[in-house]
């Protein structure tokens, strides 16, 4: 069956029964899908011939519905992870009472929740359903019926194919075709109560079940307005590996595209947050807050605040947190932002840059990191391994030796003075020569580091002469000395700037404000990963930072591999 990157599946099973179809469901659909997901829900929807043509309606929200998105999520995340997976509710709507109301045309019937068809974000190729065929021979009649009905919903790509789902619960079929195919929005439904303008807050940081569910049901809860707080600056400090957070731009571009496909008719805001509260305690037009069993008593703080302030408190909407199938030993029960940027570590974040002007072999590794970030021990794992450690701090000791290029040159610019009775340079007092004057720091770096480079250059020329495979050169300035074009990946180890700090007061026995001083002279994390190809972190106990080791050794493999098929020539 072929691939497409976007489609759209159209429920059609009764709300009751579609928990027990939803693993199976998305299961075979994974199989069709492989980018992005849109789900349309039209519980007791007739596809068959004997009904005409069908119409989307509106369906209200019910508290079995919000049991199902909670479900369809968690379910999303364990059995099609890698998929996009977006529920649209354009259709849910609280039916109106008046029979004379515009959205009923007068009729007293609810007219098309789409007067038009509904851009989304990515347009459908394909559709498909849970729709249980009575008759296999009605297999072209149903699949065309099904087409129609997704062109009145959405704008989908000409030429829209189908997919007829077929999950293998023999006892599901029975009880559905023995209750017909029926809706379920009866009397007995209970309805969810909904509010006019609604709150939340979060990271959402790469956009996942959890938040999408958060979403989700926060835009079945919304009426009006739907106010999102997005964390940044202050409020992104103590998250665990923060240097992975995307940008604050890139989390809002996400939010506002999910949310405009989900739910098009809701005025969306949403708005940096750099304390805990933002505008949710100052708004008196908000009426509800969403929040999870984690982060209800963040709501409660926020409704002492508004009491506080003069105003009424915000209903407090609960929504379960969804478990994480498959979380590891150092990660979080939950699905969260913080095991997925874990999960990154090791991995290839983003594409290395055109090295076509260096040769193949060997693969020349980059490895840098801040003080105390763990770079040397993984430079020795890398090197247990099978790479050629270059070690560019001893080969800066080499560059001050007597009779050598840079030795010459740093005593015309600094001085005599520097010389030891052995001849060699007090490196001390040049450090002090130096010290908190970057012109001078810079006049000593423009001596010694092209001649570091030439050093590194020689020794992966002597790697490849001993036909060695893999490089990996240890240098703590690989991005302030402009030497990334000698290497064909940049890999970056981080740790917080308190566990550094730590590091180096053990390790140097040097006092907490200078190795403060000693980090901040040199590059913060984020700006080196916005350089970084692959990422590490030695946080964590010395197993899991060899696990994260191996994880990338392997992966390189692979890549080196694919780089040497693409560069040899045709047979």
């Amino acid at each position: 069956m072929s691939m497409f990157s976007t489609g759209i599946l159209v429920l059609t099973s009764p709300l009751h029964t579609l928990p027990l179809r939803i693993a199976p469901v998305l299961s075979s659909a994974a199989q069709v899908v492989e980018r992005t997901l849109y789900v349309h829900l039209h519980p007791g929807l007739n596809l068959g011939t004997g009904g005409g043509q069908p119409r989307p309606v509106f369906i209200p929200p019910v508290v079995d519905l919000s049991s199902l998105i909670t479900g369809l999520y968690s379910n999303a995340a364990n059995v099609c992870g890698h998929l996009d997976v977006r529920v649209l509710l354009t259709n849910v709507r609280a039916q109106p009472n008046n029979a004379s109301s515009p959205e009923t045309g007068g009729t007293g019937v609810a007219c098309n929740p789409f007067p038009s068809p509904q851009s989304l974000s990515h347009s459908p190729e394909v559709v498909l359903t849970d729709f249980a065929l009575q008759d296999p021979g009605q297999s072209p009649l149903v699949a065309q019926c099904l087409q129609r009905y997704t062109g009145r919903c959405y704008v989908c790509t000409p030429g829209l194919a189908s997919v007829l789902l077929h999950p293998q619960l023999q006892k599901l079929e029975e009880e559905v075709e023995k209750e017909g195919q029926k809706d379920d929005w009866d009397s007995s439904s209970e309805r969810m109560e909904t509010y006019s303008e609604v709150v939340v807050g979060g990271t959402f940081d790469r956009l996942h079940g959890a938040h999408k569910t958060l979403l989700n049901i926060s835009c079945l809860l919304a009426n009006k307005r739907f106010l999102i707080g997005v964390c940044d600056q202050e409020l992104l400090k103590k998250k665990v590996l923060k240097e992975l957070i995307e940008p604050y731009a890139l989390r809002v571009q996400r939010l506002r595209e999910f949310l405009q496909d989900v739910k098009p008719s809701l005025q969306y805001e949403i708005v940096p947050l750099s304390d805990p509260f933002g505008p949710s305690v100052i708004d008196a037009q908000l009426q509800c807050i969403v929040v999870s069993e984690e982060t209800r008593r963040g709501g409660e703080a926020v409704n002492k605040k508004r009491l506080e302030n003069g105003l009424p408190g915000l209903v407090l909407h609960e929504i379960q947190l969804l478990k994480d199938a498959h979380h590891t030993e150092m990660e979080e029960e939950k699905i969260s932002s913080s095991s997925l940027r874990s999960r990154l570590l090791g991995t290839l974040l983003t594409d290395p840059k055109d090295k076509s002007h260096l040769p193949l072999v060997p693969y020349v590794i980059g490895l840098t990191g801040g003080s105390g970030s763990g770079k040397s021990s993984i430079a020795r794992q890398l090197e247990t391994l099978g790479a050629v450690s270059i070690n560019s701090d001893q080969l800066g000791h080499e560059t001050y030796r007597p009779g050598e290029v840079a030795y010459n040159r740093v005593l015309e610019e600094f001085g005599s003075d520097l010389i030891n009775e052995d001849k060699t340079i007090n490196r001390r007092a040049l450090g002090r020569k130096v010290f908190g004057n970057k012109e001078r720091l810079k006049a000593l770096t423009d001596i010694v580091w092209p001649e570091i480079a030439l050093l590194v250059k020689e020794r992966i020329q002597q790697a490849r002469e001993e036909g060695k495979q893999v490089c990996v050169v240890d240098a703590a300035v690989l991005l302030e000395a402009g030497w990334t074009d000698i290497v064909h990946e940049v890999w970056v180890t981080v740790i917080p700037e308190e566990e550094a700090v730590s590091r180096i007061m053990a390790r140097d026995g040097v006092s907490q404000e200078d190795a403060v001083r000693r980090l901040q002279s040199q590059w913060p994390n984020t700006q080196q990963v916005e350089q970084a190809n692959v990422v590490l972190c030695t946080l964590w106990e010395p197993e899991i930072t060899q696990k994260q080791v191996r994880k990338a050794w392997d992966l390189l493999q692979k890549r080196i591999q694919q780089s040497r098929e693409g560069a040899e020539p045709p047979s």
